[in-house]
């Protein structure tokens, strides 16, 4: 049988003869085209039998075919579960990685293979792609795995069941274009999205900020709103939400509770009307677990949980957040990346996701220009771009630092960075900065 979107269904039957249809999809090996003639593609090809032959005119995306890609370039087999790659004496070769494949090469699912200028991605399931699409959306880029986060956001969504929502996720995955995903699926035209990063806010002040003053609370206090009721009749995005001190926690789990604010300073509730939607990169289990945050908030607002997968498993958004960044260079003249930045790119781990990506692409596109070329090449791309970030290893006692006032901050906070910060009046940075001087990790400190 064959399922609405082409994905083959299971059929049951049981002792007694009675059929059972199972809806359930199989999953169907293939490869994507996600880079062809110096742009951003999405093609699929499924595998039928046992290996998958590409060349010129399979990987052709306009009139013009790519002379870089020989008649017969490769051929991709799938055997015992996974692919093998083979070179059909190319002109240009086929690369796995900066390798040229010489012999038939195993290929890891979600690796990127380059024939002459097109780059096509190895997968187990091609399904994904063939429901949820890749391109640029409303300004958004997406693939398989971001569009399944948020249609998960939309079907709680749909069955009136989401009042609010936590986002977990690396630093750079896109979490505050979730919450607006989010927020905008509240149905209310013109509402308010007050976003709020939570790391950011000094301790002492994080109860005014969120909720509001009245005059008279402490010296020169006016009567100020809060971001809470910034919010009113719309979203509240609470950012890093695990940095927010346990005495606020309880206030807030108190506005989710009667949506009711006081606040500091008054004596009478306010009444509000506020959907919330919290973001963190950190395992809040374990939070709550350590004793850093709220179990009852947890309970409250940390389900439902969208998880917002890093890019290093999104490989196929890659060329599209290049072209992406490159469109918006053309200010003299337009860029466009060769296939082996495109791949290396691809290839790496980019630790700050799209956000370094991005980045880097827009420092690789000035270093092109400044040697008068408008083609990116892999020499572009900083040594360090898209490299894992090596932590120092943690030692058994905190290095002894009696008079440094940065030492006496993270002993008292434990190893908190954010802590010591806000302790000292200073961003994070500075704390993370002073770490890496010294070549100590932040964990030493909590055993002193």
């Amino acid at each position: 049988m064959t399922g609405p979107l082409g994905a083959s269904t299971v059929t049951a039957v049981s002792s007694d003869g009675e059929t059972i249809a199972r809806a359930r999809a199989a999953k169907v090996p293939g490869l994507v085209l996600i880079f062809a003639d110096q742009r951003p593609a999405a093609r699929i090809f499924r595998l039928k039998g046992t290996a998958i032959e590409l060349g010129r005119l399979e990987l052709a995306v306009s009139d013009t075919l790519d002379p870089s890609i020989s008649r017969a370039h490769a051929s991709f087999v799938f055997h015992r579960g996974g692919w093998v790659v083979k070179d059909l004496d190319s002109r240009n070769g086929t690369f796995v990685g900066s390798s040229r494949v010489d012999q038939e090469t195993p290929v890891a699912t979600g690796t990127t293979v380059r024939l002459g200028g097109a780059l096509v991605l190895a997968t187990l399931d091609v399904t994904p792609f063939e429901q949820h699409g890749l391109g640029i959306q409303e300004g958004l880029v997406g693939g398989p795995a971001l569009r399944a986060a948020l249609d998960a956001i939309a079907v709680g969504e749909s069955v009136g069941m989401v009042s609010s929502l936590m986002i977990a996720g690396e630093s750079g995955t896109g979490k505050e274009l979730a919450a607006k995903a989010f927020h905008a699926l509240g149905g209310k035209p013109n509402a308010p999205f007050a976003a709020v990063n939570c790391a950011t806010i000094p301790k002492d002040l994080a109860e005014r900020l969120l909720f509001g003053s009245r005059r008279g609370a402490f010296s020169g206090a006016t009567d100020a709103p809060g971001h809470v009721q910034a919010a009113h009749g719309g979203t509240l995005f609470l950012d890093e939400v695990a940095e927010l001190p346990l005495d606020v926690q309880s206030k807030l789990l108190r506005m989710l509770e009667t949506r009711e604010v006081l606040r500091l300073g008054a004596t009478h509730y306010e009444q509000v009307d506020v959907r919330v939607c919290g973001a963190t990169w950190r395992n809040l289990r374990e939070e709550v677990s350590a004793g850093r945050f709220r179990e009852d908030l947890y309970f409250r607002i940390g389900q439902p949980e969208v998880r917002l997968p890093p890019l290093r498993e999104r490989r196929e958004e890659v060329p599209w957040h290049i072209q992406h960044v490159l469109d918006d260079c053309r200010h003299d003249r337009p860029f466009s990346a060769s296939a082996a930045f495109v791949d290396a790119c691809a290839s790496r781990h980019w630790p700050g996701n799209v956000r370094e990506l991005r980045s880097e692409v827009r420092r690789a596109a000035a270093a092109a220009a400044a040697r008068g070329s408008d083609v990116l090449v892999v020499e572009d791309l900083s040594a360090t771009a898209g490299a894992p970030i090596e932590r120092p290893t943690a030692v058994a006692t905190a290095p002894a630092f009696p008079h440094d006032e940065m030492a006496a901050a993270l002993t008292a906070e434990c190893g908190n960075v954010v802590g010591a910060a806000r302790r000292l009046g200073i961003h994070r940075n500075k704390v993370r900065r002073w770490l890496e001087r010294h070549g100590v990790d932040a964990e030493a400190f909590k055993a002193r």
